[in-house]
Protein backbone atom coordinates (compact mmCIF):
# COMPACT_ATOMS: atom_id res chain seq x y z
CA UNK A 1 0.00 0.00 0.00
CA UNK A 2 1.51 3.33 -0.97
CA UNK A 3 -0.41 7.09 -0.48
CA UNK A 4 0.87 9.88 -2.71
CA UNK A 5 0.92 13.07 -1.09
CA UNK A 6 -0.85 15.73 -2.97
CA UNK A 7 0.28 18.42 -0.32
CA UNK A 8 -1.37 20.99 2.25
CA UNK A 9 -5.37 22.03 1.02
CA UNK A 10 -6.27 24.69 4.03
CA UNK A 11 -5.09 26.17 6.70
CA UNK A 12 -7.49 29.30 8.22
CA UNK A 13 -5.83 32.51 7.58
CA UNK A 14 -7.48 34.38 10.84
CA UNK A 15 -10.38 36.09 8.94
CA UNK A 16 -13.18 34.62 10.83
CA UNK A 17 -13.63 35.21 14.11
CA UNK A 18 -13.99 31.93 15.03
CA UNK A 19 -11.53 30.44 13.53
CA UNK A 20 -8.12 32.00 14.45
CA UNK A 21 -6.11 28.57 14.97
CA UNK A 22 -6.15 25.19 13.09
CA UNK A 23 -7.78 23.26 10.96
CA UNK A 24 -8.14 20.65 13.12
CA UNK A 25 -9.64 16.41 12.02
CA UNK A 26 -10.86 16.80 8.40
CA UNK A 27 -13.85 15.08 8.10
CA UNK A 28 -15.26 14.67 4.73
CA UNK A 29 -18.33 14.03 2.84
CA UNK A 30 -19.39 13.74 -0.91
CA UNK A 31 -22.21 16.48 -2.36
CA UNK A 32 -24.16 15.30 -5.43
CA UNK A 33 -20.74 13.51 -6.97
CA UNK A 34 -19.01 16.51 -7.85
CA UNK A 35 -17.93 18.53 -4.21
CA UNK A 36 -16.07 17.01 -1.22
CA UNK A 37 -17.38 18.88 1.67
CA UNK A 38 -14.45 18.86 4.40
CA UNK A 39 -15.55 19.67 8.14
CA UNK A 40 -12.77 21.11 10.46
CA UNK A 41 -12.35 22.19 13.86
CA UNK A 42 -10.71 25.96 14.36
CA UNK A 43 -9.97 27.69 17.88
CA UNK A 44 -11.21 31.15 18.02
CA UNK A 45 -8.76 33.68 20.20
CA UNK A 46 -9.91 32.09 23.24
CA UNK A 47 -8.81 28.65 22.54
CA UNK A 48 -12.51 27.48 22.17
CA UNK A 49 -12.90 25.26 19.19
CA UNK A 50 -15.77 24.95 16.81
CA UNK A 51 -16.76 23.38 13.00
CA UNK A 52 -17.04 24.84 9.80
CA UNK A 53 -15.88 23.32 6.55
CA UNK A 54 -14.58 24.10 3.15
CA UNK A 55 -16.04 22.57 -0.28
CA UNK A 56 -13.37 21.42 -2.70
CA UNK A 57 -13.64 20.24 -6.32
CA UNK A 58 -14.06 16.53 -6.51
CA UNK A 59 -11.34 16.65 -9.13
CA UNK A 60 -8.92 18.53 -8.02
CA UNK A 61 -9.43 18.66 -4.30
CA UNK A 62 -6.33 21.29 -3.44
CA UNK A 63 -8.54 24.25 -4.94
CA UNK A 64 -10.73 25.11 -2.70
CA UNK A 65 -14.47 26.48 -3.62
CA UNK A 66 -15.97 27.74 -0.89
CA UNK A 67 -15.29 28.40 2.89
CA UNK A 68 -17.99 28.45 5.48
CA UNK A 69 -17.88 32.12 6.92
CA UNK A 70 -19.93 31.09 10.49
CA UNK A 71 -19.59 27.78 12.21
CA UNK A 72 -22.18 25.19 11.60
CA UNK A 73 -21.41 23.68 15.23
CA UNK A 74 -20.85 25.93 18.15
CA UNK A 75 -19.69 25.50 22.01
CA UNK A 76 -22.30 23.98 23.92
CA UNK A 77 -23.74 26.37 27.03
CA UNK A 78 -21.80 26.78 30.11
CA UNK A 79 -21.14 23.78 32.46
CA UNK A 80 -21.90 21.90 29.55
CA UNK A 81 -19.93 18.44 27.66
CA UNK A 82 -19.06 20.90 24.86
CA UNK A 83 -18.76 24.14 26.50
CA UNK A 84 -14.83 24.45 25.71
CA UNK A 85 -14.88 23.15 22.06
CA UNK A 86 -16.32 20.63 18.89
CA UNK A 87 -14.26 19.28 16.60
CA UNK A 88 -16.04 16.74 13.58
CA UNK A 89 -14.98 13.13 13.99
CA UNK A 90 -17.42 11.40 11.28
CA UNK A 91 -20.19 12.09 9.67
CA UNK A 92 -22.95 10.06 7.28
CA UNK A 93 -25.92 10.12 5.39
CA UNK A 94 -28.60 8.56 7.71
CA UNK A 95 -32.50 9.08 7.72
CA UNK A 96 -32.45 11.34 4.63
CA UNK A 97 -30.39 13.34 6.74
CA UNK A 98 -26.60 14.02 7.97
CA UNK A 99 -25.60 13.07 11.09
CA UNK A 100 -22.36 14.65 12.35
CA UNK A 101 -20.36 13.21 15.19
CA UNK A 102 -18.41 15.55 17.19
CA UNK A 103 -16.01 15.39 20.20
CA UNK A 104 -17.11 18.00 22.48
CA UNK A 105 -14.17 19.16 24.67
CA UNK A 106 -14.61 20.10 28.28
CA UNK A 107 -11.56 21.64 30.52
CA UNK A 108 -10.88 20.19 33.98
CA UNK A 109 -8.80 20.49 36.67
CA UNK A 110 -6.42 17.64 37.69
CA UNK A 111 -6.35 16.81 34.04
CA UNK A 112 -6.27 19.06 30.67
CA UNK A 113 -9.75 17.76 29.57
CA UNK A 114 -12.86 15.20 29.32
CA UNK A 115 -14.73 14.58 25.65
CA UNK A 116 -17.23 12.78 24.74
CA UNK A 117 -19.38 12.32 21.75
CA UNK A 118 -21.94 14.58 20.64
CA UNK A 119 -24.02 14.11 17.58
CA UNK A 120 -25.70 17.15 15.32
CA UNK A 121 -28.20 16.60 12.48
CA UNK A 122 -28.49 19.07 9.69
CA UNK A 123 -28.89 19.17 5.68
CA UNK A 124 -25.98 19.09 3.88
CA UNK A 125 -27.68 21.34 1.16
CA UNK A 126 -28.84 24.12 3.42
CA UNK A 127 -25.73 24.06 5.22
CA UNK A 128 -27.11 24.06 8.63
CA UNK A 129 -27.16 21.75 11.63
CA UNK A 130 -28.42 21.41 15.58
CA UNK A 131 -27.77 19.82 17.73
CA UNK A 132 -29.14 16.62 19.06
CA UNK A 133 -29.00 17.09 22.80
CA UNK A 134 -27.03 18.80 25.31
CA UNK A 135 -25.48 15.23 26.76
CA UNK A 136 -23.45 13.04 24.68
CA UNK A 137 -24.45 10.66 22.84
CA UNK A 138 -21.92 8.46 24.24
CA UNK A 139 -21.73 9.42 27.84
CA UNK A 140 -19.29 8.25 30.84
CA UNK A 141 -19.80 4.72 32.56
CA UNK A 142 -18.72 3.15 35.01
CA UNK A 143 -15.89 0.71 32.61
CA UNK A 144 -15.39 4.18 30.46
CA UNK A 145 -15.69 7.56 32.78
CA UNK A 146 -12.91 9.87 31.07
CA UNK A 147 -12.89 9.85 27.41
CA UNK A 148 -15.35 8.46 24.60
CA UNK A 149 -15.50 10.33 21.94
CA UNK A 150 -13.22 10.74 18.22
CA UNK A 151 -15.44 7.96 16.69
CA UNK A 152 -15.55 6.98 13.10
CA UNK A 153 -19.09 5.63 11.84
CA UNK A 154 -20.27 4.20 8.99
CA UNK A 155 -23.51 1.55 8.09
CA UNK A 156 -22.76 -2.09 7.40
CA UNK A 157 -25.06 -5.36 7.96
CA UNK A 158 -27.63 -3.56 8.43
CA UNK A 159 -26.57 -1.34 11.50
CA UNK A 160 -24.31 1.20 12.04
CA UNK A 161 -21.01 0.42 13.30
CA UNK A 162 -18.75 3.04 15.24
CA UNK A 163 -15.32 2.99 16.32
CA UNK A 164 -14.46 5.61 19.16
CA UNK A 165 -11.43 6.06 21.22
CA UNK A 166 -12.08 5.61 24.82
CA UNK A 167 -9.21 6.29 27.97
CA UNK A 168 -9.02 3.65 30.43
CA UNK A 169 -6.98 5.88 32.68
CA UNK A 170 -5.18 8.60 33.00
CA UNK A 171 -1.52 8.85 34.31
CA UNK A 172 1.10 10.81 36.67
CA UNK A 173 4.25 10.02 35.42
CA UNK A 174 7.32 11.29 34.26
CA UNK A 175 6.09 12.85 31.46
CA UNK A 176 3.90 14.63 33.16
CA UNK A 177 -0.18 14.15 32.72
CA UNK A 178 -1.48 11.77 30.10
CA UNK A 179 -4.32 9.62 28.83
CA UNK A 180 -4.09 5.81 28.02
CA UNK A 181 -6.19 5.56 24.96
CA UNK A 182 -7.76 2.58 23.11
CA UNK A 183 -10.16 1.98 20.53
CA UNK A 184 -13.30 0.30 20.78
CA UNK A 185 -16.05 -0.57 18.77
CA UNK A 186 -20.15 -0.05 19.10
CA UNK A 187 -23.53 -0.37 17.47
CA UNK A 188 -27.03 1.71 17.17
CA UNK A 189 -30.06 0.97 15.20
CA UNK A 190 -31.22 4.44 15.02
CA UNK A 191 -27.38 6.45 15.29
CA UNK A 192 -28.42 7.94 18.74
CA UNK A 193 -28.20 5.01 21.22
CA UNK A 194 -24.66 2.66 21.36
CA UNK A 195 -23.94 -0.22 22.47
CA UNK A 196 -20.24 -1.17 23.48
CA UNK A 197 -18.96 -4.81 22.30
CA UNK A 198 -16.75 -5.66 25.37
CA UNK A 199 -13.64 -6.16 23.23
CA UNK A 200 -10.95 -3.69 23.08
CA UNK A 201 -10.41 -3.17 19.11
CA UNK A 202 -6.74 -2.16 19.47
CA UNK A 203 -4.79 -0.76 22.56
CA UNK A 204 -0.90 0.94 22.40
CA UNK A 205 1.74 -2.08 21.81
CA UNK A 206 4.94 -0.27 20.78
CA UNK A 207 8.00 1.24 22.96
CA UNK A 208 6.62 3.66 24.38
CA UNK A 209 3.23 4.44 22.61
CA UNK A 210 0.71 5.14 25.06
CA UNK A 211 -2.29 5.99 22.80
CA UNK A 212 -4.53 4.55 19.75
CA UNK A 213 -6.93 7.13 18.19
CA UNK A 214 -8.75 9.17 15.61
CA UNK A 215 -9.85 5.47 13.79
CA UNK A 216 -11.01 6.11 10.18
CA UNK A 217 -12.86 2.54 8.84
CA UNK A 218 -13.68 1.74 5.31
CA UNK A 219 -15.48 -1.44 4.08
CA UNK A 220 -13.15 -3.19 1.06
CA UNK A 221 -12.72 -5.60 -0.67
CA UNK A 222 -14.79 -7.49 2.08
CA UNK A 223 -12.64 -6.53 4.91
CA UNK A 224 -12.99 -3.73 7.39
CA UNK A 225 -9.41 -1.50 6.98
CA UNK A 226 -8.87 0.92 9.35
CA UNK A 227 -6.27 3.95 9.69
CA UNK A 228 -5.44 5.50 12.93
CA UNK A 229 -3.08 7.63 14.61
CA UNK A 230 -0.39 6.46 16.90
CA UNK A 231 0.77 8.46 19.70
CA UNK A 232 4.62 8.33 21.79
CA UNK A 233 6.51 9.82 23.27
CA UNK A 234 9.60 9.62 20.99
CA UNK A 235 7.82 9.98 17.68
CA UNK A 236 4.65 12.38 18.33
CA UNK A 237 2.55 11.26 16.09
CA UNK A 238 2.31 9.02 13.38
CA UNK A 239 -0.28 6.78 11.90
CA UNK A 240 -0.75 3.14 11.10
CA UNK A 241 -3.23 0.53 9.55
CA UNK A 242 -4.98 -2.09 11.02
CA UNK A 243 -7.24 -4.73 8.98
CA UNK A 244 -10.26 -7.02 10.24
CA UNK A 245 -12.97 -9.11 8.90
CA UNK A 246 -15.73 -8.49 11.56
CA UNK A 247 -15.11 -5.18 12.88
CA UNK A 248 -14.11 -6.59 16.03
CA UNK A 249 -11.12 -8.29 16.10
CA UNK A 250 -8.02 -6.19 14.49
CA UNK A 251 -4.66 -7.11 13.06
CA UNK A 252 -2.21 -4.37 13.45
CA UNK A 253 -0.46 -4.06 10.27
CA UNK A 254 1.46 -0.58 10.75
CA UNK A 255 4.52 -1.52 8.19
CA UNK A 256 1.48 -1.42 5.43
CA UNK A 257 -0.06 2.01 6.85
CA UNK A 258 1.82 3.42 3.10
CA UNK A 259 2.22 7.29 4.52
CA UNK A 260 5.00 8.63 6.87
CA UNK A 261 6.04 11.94 7.55
CA UNK A 262 7.89 14.63 5.07
CA UNK A 263 10.63 15.37 5.20
CA UNK A 264 10.34 19.02 5.53
CA UNK A 265 7.55 21.17 5.41
CA UNK A 266 3.70 21.91 7.09
CA UNK A 267 3.89 17.46 7.82
CA UNK A 268 7.17 16.83 8.98
CA UNK A 269 7.25 16.86 12.38
CA UNK A 270 4.14 14.59 12.73
CA UNK A 271 0.94 13.43 10.71
CA UNK A 272 -1.97 12.28 12.51
CA UNK A 273 -6.13 12.31 12.44
CA UNK A 274 -6.36 10.27 8.72
CA UNK A 275 -10.10 10.52 7.56
CA UNK A 276 -10.16 8.21 4.11
CA UNK A 277 -13.03 8.56 1.88
CA UNK A 278 -13.95 6.84 -2.12
CA UNK A 279 -14.11 9.65 -4.63
CA UNK A 280 -15.02 8.87 -8.73
CA UNK A 281 -13.05 5.56 -7.69
CA UNK A 282 -9.88 7.23 -6.00
CA UNK A 283 -9.55 6.42 -2.08
CA UNK A 284 -8.15 10.06 -0.64
CA UNK A 285 -7.10 10.28 2.92
CA UNK A 286 -7.68 13.90 4.61
CA UNK A 287 -4.68 14.31 7.10
CA UNK A 288 -3.71 16.85 9.95
CA UNK A 289 0.41 17.26 9.84
CA UNK A 290 2.43 19.82 12.16
CA UNK A 291 0.92 20.80 15.20
CA UNK A 292 -2.02 18.14 15.34
CA UNK A 293 -3.48 20.79 12.44
CA UNK A 294 -2.02 23.59 13.50
CA UNK A 295 -0.43 24.10 9.98
CA UNK A 296 -3.98 23.16 8.30
CA UNK A 297 -4.86 20.11 6.38
CA UNK A 298 -4.31 18.09 3.14
CA UNK A 299 -4.41 14.82 1.79
CA UNK A 300 -3.08 11.90 -0.04
CA UNK A 301 -4.44 9.71 -2.91
CA UNK A 302 -4.08 5.49 -2.44
CA UNK A 303 -2.23 4.26 -5.65
CA UNK A 304 -3.44 1.86 -7.36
Amino acid sequence: MKWTKKGLIYKPDGEFWWAKTGAHLPTAIILRNEIIRVFYGSKDANGYGRIGYVDLDINNPQEVLDIAPEPVVDIGEIGSFDDCGAVPNSIIDFNNQSYLYYQGFQQSVRVPYLTFTGLAIGDLNAKEFRNYSRTPITDRTDEEPFIRSTSSVLAADGELKMWYVSAPKWINDEHGVHYICVIRHATSADGVNWKTHENICLEPNLPDEYAVGRPSVIYDGGIYRMWFSMRSFSKFYIIGYAESKDGIVWNRMDAQTGIKKSNSGWDSEMICYPYVIDANGNKLMFYNGNGRGISGFGYAILES
